[in-house]
This record gives structure tokens, C-alpha cells and sequence, in this order.
């Protein structure tokens, strides 16, 4: 079956009327419709207009490309043209330049999850609710998808309608490998919303809305031809390994791959001697982390992680030995592809686009390396970036 021969979309719509407001889509599970999910929409921030949009499968009540057990051919057809004839309807209602942000719940998760995979800088958010991304479905899963993608995922840790491993898999990739600043919400109880998860969504809804209201939104995907002038080449190597864990609350912090205490002084050391910096504690970070300040930097806000004093940088405590700083979105894109860090989950929502954390270095060489990347974060706050 191709897009052509499905019908035209079934749309119910609640809030603004405002052909440039924007637009939040719903899409919903097997078993359910667009009157069901449209109720969500009473209880997310006023501003935007809300469209519920049908499933065009009848199969299910639901979106029938998704699989519990996994997507195979037939179904990777079917979730292929099912997006196409999704963009034919969301290119007239949303035009370029009108945000769209992507609300979808169990099998409306997977297909929001496969929209923004297949065409990531669509769009300026996803939350991906009680259900998996579309694993095996033929679309990118490769690291740095979904930079700049401001995510938010909520699972119930007793969910027995997902398979759990695709839920673990969702979870870690969103949180992880795809570069997505990922807001996650995780609490008791199985396959359905809860008032707290509501609660949770509406708050990031209106934090990524009126972050793209007043500085517009960063184009999403894997960053292409990033120079870093103070890298061998320009070049980011990979980093080797797999990925350190962090933790997915707040404060975010490195939990694992600490690095050596000698390391951790001469990294600072080296920050300290940067032009124009001056050393205190954080102004924003846990008890014990080192804040960097300017004394002479950019006016421009956002490439500061706290602008009012100027902290560019902080180097967490001994037990953790990562960083937090703020980079041009490409090359803090670059960061999280290669694995030298992952985004903070409020980049694009609460803070900078570009605020990330980088991880420790281990040796001599990665201490090279994550030096290189302190020194672009520096020149972008200093306003010398190339």
C-alpha cells in the first residue's frame, strides 16, 4: 500500500487558531483514536494549536506498523508509506518555519520516533511516550541522529504491553548514542499516562516552545564538516570504547570511566591558564565544582552557561572528573557523535543549545583532545571562534 491510497487525514484540533502558532501534533496508540489523545491536550500549555491525527490503518484501531516483537519487512513498508502520507498533510498544515513539535503515545511513539529518525531538522521536539523507537525499520539509528532534537521519554518501570528490551533500547539510545538533549521520566506503573508524566510533558512542551519562541530552533541531525581549530586536521577523533554511564537526573554527573586525580589537575590547570579566566566556585553546578568565568567575553548569551556571570565552564568534583561547557551546536553535535560527551538534557529547553557535558579524560591523549575542545569553548565565549 502506498500514501496515495490511503485517505485523506482525520484531524481533530484544540487551542490556538493561529495558522503560525505552533503546532503540536498527538498521535496515538493501538486500540485508541484522535478524540481520545486530543483530551491530552487540555492539560499542555496554551499557546500552541494541537492537531490528533488519525491513523490512516484501520487494523488495531491503532498504528498498526508497530510491533511488540519487533518490525519486520512488511511492517517497514507500511510505517514508510504511512510517513509519507504524514508529511504530505504535516507540509501544508505546518509550512517551513512554523515549529512542530511530536507527541506520541505507545504506537504513536514509534511513529514519532520513526518521523523524526527519517527527517530529524523537521522538527523541533519529540516525546516518545510508553512505547519504542522503530528499531529495524530501515531508518538511522547511527550516533548523533537526533542532535539537537530536544527529546522527552517516559516509560513505566512495570510496562508488560513493550517488550522490555526494546524499551531498555529506546531508552539508552535516546539517552546516549542519538545526541538527543533527552529530558526522561521514569516511575512505578505499566502502559498508560500518568498525571505526574502530564505534568512532566507540559512543563518541557512550554520550556522548548518558548526557547524556540525567543532564539528559534537549532537545526536537528548528525553535524557534517565541523573544523576545530585547535584539534590536529580540525578533526574530533573518536573517542575509544563504549560510552562512560551518567546519570539521567538532575545534576547530571559521570558515573563511571573516571578519570585519574592527576588528570583532572593538569585539565584544570590548563583551563586556568586560558586568556582572561578567572577560577571560583560554579555558579550553577553541584557543591565542589570549579567554575571558569570571562572577564572580557561575547555578547552573546548562549554561549555561556550561566550568562550573568560569565561561567563558560565547570570541572565537576574528583568523584565524577567530567565537564560541563558550552559549544557552537555543531560541534557540541560533534561531541556526542564521536563520544567525547552527550548533551544536557535541558540544552534547547532551559539552557543553551550547545551546554553539554564532556567527559574525563583518561590518558595523556584524550587529555589532548578534551583540552581542544575546552579551547573552542573558550574562543566561543570570548567571541573568537572562527
Amino acid at each position: 500500500m502506498t500514501h496515495e491510497s490511503f485517505a485523506p487525514p482525520a484531524v481533530a484540533t484544540y487551542g490556538s487558531a493561529d495558522p503560525a502558532a505552533p503546532l503540536v501534533v498527538l498521535l496515538h496508540g493501538r486500540g485508541s483514536n484522535e478524540q481520545d489523545i486530543l483530551g491530552l491536550a487540555a492539560h499542555l500549555p496554551e499557546g500552541p494549536e494541537y492537531a490528533a491525527v488519525r491513523a490512516p490503518i484501520a487494523e488495531g484501531g491503532g498504528y498498526a506498523w508497530f510491533a511488540n516483537r519487533g518490525i519486520g519487512r512488511p511492517v517497514a513498508e507500511s510505517l514508510r508509506s504511512t510517513m509519507d502520507w504524514f508529511r504530505t498533510w504535516l507540509d501544508v498544515a505546518a509550512p517551513a518555519g512554523r515549529p512542530v513539535v511530536l507527541v506520541g503515545f505507545s504506537g504513536g511513539a514509534a511513529f514519532a520516533g520513526g518521523l523524526v529518525l527519517d527527517d530529524p531538522s523537521r522538527y523541533a521536539g519529540a516525546a516518545v511516550l510508553y512505547g519504542t523507537l522503530p528499531f529495524d525499520a530501515g531508518l538511522p539509528t547511527d550516533p548523533g541522529r537526533l542532535a539537537n532534537l530536544p527529546v522527552f521519554v517516559a516509560q513505566g518501570d512495570g510496562d508488560h504491553v513493550i517488550p522490555r528490551e526494546l524499551l531498555d533500547r529506546t531508552w539508552g539510545y535516546l539517552l546516549a548514542e542519538s545526541g538527543a538533549p533527552t529530558v526522561a521520566h521514569r516511575q512505578p506503573g505499566g502502559h498508560q499516562l500518568t498525571a505526574d508524566t502530564v505534568h512532566q510533558l507540559g512543563g518541557w512542551v512550554a520550556h522548548r516552545l518558548a526557547f524556540v519562541a525567543r532564539h528559534g530552533a537549532t537545526p536537528a541531525g548528525p553535524a557534517t564538516e565541523v573544523d576545530w581549530p585547535a584539534l590536529t586536521d580540525g578533526q574530533l577523533p573518536e573517542r575509544h570504547g563504549p560510552r562512560p554511564e551518567v546519570v539521567w537526573t538532575i545534576p547530571q554527573q559521570q558515573r563511571t570511566q573516571i578519570p585519574p586525580p592527576d588528570l583532572q589537575e593538569r585539565l584544570f590547570d590548563e583551563i586556568r591558564d586560558l586568556p582572561r579566566v578567572d577560577v571560583g566556585a560554579s555558579h550553577i553546578s553541584v557543591p565542589g565544582a570549579r567554575g571558569f568565568t570571562l572577564r572580557d567575553g561575547s555578547a552573546d548569551e548562549q554561549a555561556f552557561l550561566v550568562p550573568q556571570f560569565a561561567e563558560f565552564a565547570h570541572l565537576h568534583p574528583a568523584y565524577d572528573g567530567s565537564l560541563h561547557l558550552v559549544l557552537p551546536p555543531d560541534l557540541a553535535a560533534d561531541v556526542s557523535t564521536k563520544g567525547w560527551g552527550r548533551p544536557h538534557m535541558w540544552a534547547g529547553t532551559r539552557l543553551s543549545p550547545g551546554f553539554i557535558l564532556v567527559h574525563g579524560p583518561r590518558d595523556d591523549d584524550e587529555l589532548a583532545t578534551v583540552r581542544g575542545i575546552v579551547a573552542a569553548s573558550h574562543a566561543f565565549a570570548s567571541g573568537t571562534l572562527p
